[in-house]
């Protein structure tokens, strides 16, 4: 187990810079490709940091009839349900192949898909309402109107092993290297499949750091923008007519469209606010949450996460192309790019995402659609473990008392920011989270650790968008660079232990920091002088800054300096100095869970194989001279 390389007195001098405020010993984020020139010509336009992972990243946006369209509650607005099942939106990040382009180089083939979306200032008033300022805040918001994911649109899905190595460790020309295959493995790789569920005020983009970090390291990531009210501003297109249409959905499923939406040909669907408590979300809300909407917006949400599923599956399993042709994100639809699908190649899609050991994923609201979804093992029977990203637990739906199944059965990762860990009620409610999981007859493996310095949004695309803005208003002090790298190589690193081998063989390019082997420290336990603890009134809002006066003034300088002190002892930067891990599974716990998974996975290997190799009843030659009518 590592440990850390130096032990520290309380008060030492070198313990870190205490008086500032800032992270002690904080490692500076990893390498990353450079931006092209789209990127920086704009001014004062955002741009997001290129991938660590030795894959180049491709994206490509699908919306599609929902299977099983439906009314969900009886809530109302303006005499409409709300909350309605009618398509499913999803954003797909890949890997794509050096073969046919690299990040380096721009491709006339390619274009880029918008951080924000379209249209652009539709979406920007959205967020501005959301954020509660109204339209007048929108300007906000207007230099991302230009920013574009660091990723291609409709590239090839990668073809190639990657080098067994990142950014951090070779720089950018991993991007364009690969490797023979590893032993026993396919002559290309099949990439393990992650579903991601957004937060309140999400879409399926405003995540597209973390879901682009896992595919430059060998994932297929699936984000659902959700439709049920907890985004800022997402459009419904409908087919003109015949199946998909607003007339054949309200013949099926009961749904209901105004005139108006009628003469357009599709919805609006902004957030929605609670009636009578819009501020259920808040910590010290005495009104509680608006349980009544919430529960219903995660029923939704899971009917989405299964919809969306089936998709990839469709993909996987070679019809592509029948996807495209139902994909209402093209030319001639609203909030659509006129690039659609055009120039996916559909035939190397086939077989090429391990379609079991499904990985769920979350921020906040989609965390708690997470733990949902690892309880129910009959809906979501390819799920095999969770990441919780900042759990929002007051809009975690309780076990249901009187269905023992109705629990956690799956490895659990909980990876909270500095900021939500001093709300005392969402902590506990993490902590029983970790206990349901570890707890018999599963026993799974699970772990709970909090990001220092961080602050709610440091796990989303903003803290890296408005670094500023998250610095002075909230009061985060952690590198949002290094923020993103610290959970996503936490990621990686539990998904290592857990996966089967012959899925995780693609996961092993990540900087492997020893984040699940720290020593266990109890929040309780922590030095006050550790902490960035802020006042009751603020609390999961935003962090606190001792002298802030002096972080502000100079904290480059600060920051150089304790690295020079570091140097000359010879104590170099240490994961614990960044991360609280404050639960971790017992070895055998973890070794016990990997033999299970690779008992199963090679149960279903050999029932595969014997499928392949049996010939059905059919294909059976017929007994001598039965051909020719005999006995």
């Amino acid at each position: 187990m590592p440990s850390r390389k130096l032990k520290l007195a309380a008060g030492h001098p070198i313990s870190g810079d205490h008086e500032t405020g800032s992270i002690p010993h904080a490692k500076k984020p990893k390498a990353r490709p450079p931006r092209g020139w789209r990127d920086k010509a704009i001014i004062p336009a955002k741009s997001l940091p290129t991938y660590t992972g030795p894959y180049p990243v491709a994206t490509m946006e699908i919306e599609v009839p929902a299977k099983n369209p439906r009314v969900f509650s009886n809530i109302t607005r303006h005499g409409r349900h709300v909350l309605q099942l009618e398509t499913v939106l999803i954003t797909i990040y890949y890997p794509t192949s050096h073969d046919d382009f690299h990040l380096q180089r721009h491709d006339p083939r390619f274009s880029r898909q918008l951080w924000l979306g379209r249209p652009r200032l539709g979406i920007a008033t959205g967020l501005a309402a959301f954020g509660g300022f109204g339209a007048w805040a929108t300007p906000v918001f207007w230099p991302a109107f230009w920013t574009k994911l660091p990723a291609y649109r409709n590239a090839p899905i990668a073809s190639h092993w990657a080098p067994l190595a990142d950014t951090k460790a070779y720089g950018t020309k991993v991007k364009t290297q690969s490797v023979a295959r590893p032993a026993g493995a396919p002559e290309e790789p099949v990439f393990p499949l992650v579903m991601f569920s957004h937060g309140l005020g999400g879409t399926r983009t405003m995540y597209s750091s973390h879901c682009g970090e896992y595919a430059s390291h060998g994932f297929v990531v699936c984000a659902v923008e959700h439709r049920d009210g907890s985004g800022p501003r997402t459009y419904v297109n409908h087919a003109k007519s015949g199946s998909g249409s607003m007339d054949d959905l309200e013949a099926k499923g009961h749904i209901d469209h105004t005139p108006q939406q009628h003469a357009k040909g599709y919805d609006i669907i902004d957030y929605l606010w609670p009636k009578d408590n819009p501020l259920d979300t808040m910590p010290n809300n005495k009104k509680g949450v608006d349980t009544e909407l919430r529960n219903a917006q995660i029923n939704l949400r899971l009917a989405e996460m299964e919809e969306a599923f089936d998709i990839v599956r469709e993909i996987a399993s070679g019809n592509g192309q029948i996807v495209a042709d139902r994909n209402f994100r093209r030319k001639g639809f609203k909030a659509s790019s006129s690039h659609g699908l055009k120039g996916v190649n559909w035939p190397k899609w086939k077989g090429r995402v391990h379609l079991d050991a499904v990985t769920a994923c979350g921020h906040s609201f989609g965390a708690a659609t997470v733990v949902e979804i690892l309880r129910h093992t009959d809906r979501f029977p390819y799920i095999s473990q969770g990441i919780i990203y900042d759990i929002w637990g007051a809009g975690t739906l309780p076990p249901e008392p009187d269905a023992p199944n109705h629990r956690i059965r799956s490895p659990l990762l909980a990876i909270n920011s500095e900021a939500f860990t001093y709300w005392s009620s969402n902590f506990e409610l993490v902590e029983s989270l970790i206990q349901e999981a570890s707890e018999a007859p599963a026993s799974c493996p699970a772990w709970l650790m909090t990001l220092r310095g961080t602050v709610h949004v440091s796990q989303s695309d903003f803290s890296l968008m408005w670094p500023n803005i998250t610095s002075l208003l909230l009061k985060a002090v952690a590198n949002p660079q290094r923020a993103l790298d610290l959970n996503i190589n936490a990621s990686l690193e539990f998904l290592s232990l857990v996966l089967p081998k012959h899925i995780a063989l693609v996961i092993r390019t990540y900087s492997y920091e020893g984040l699940l082997e720290l020593d266990e420290e109890a929040l309780e336990n922590i030095a006050t002088r550790e902490k960035h603890q802020p006042k009751e009134k603020f609390v999961a809002m935003r962090l606190h800054i001792e002298h802030e006066w002096l972080y502000r003034t100079r904290p480059g300088w600060m920051r150089a300096r304790q690295r020079r002190k570091n140097r000359k002892l010879g104590r170099e930067p240490d994961p614990g100095d960044e991360v609280w891990l404050h639960v971790k599974p017992p070895a055998e716990c973890v070794d016990a869970h990997q033999r299970r998974v690779e008992s199963s996975a090679q149960g279903r290997a050999e029932e595969a194989g014997r499928n392949a190799v049996s010939p059905s009843l059919e294909d059976k030659p017929s007994p001598a001279g039965e051909a020719d009518g005999g006995i």
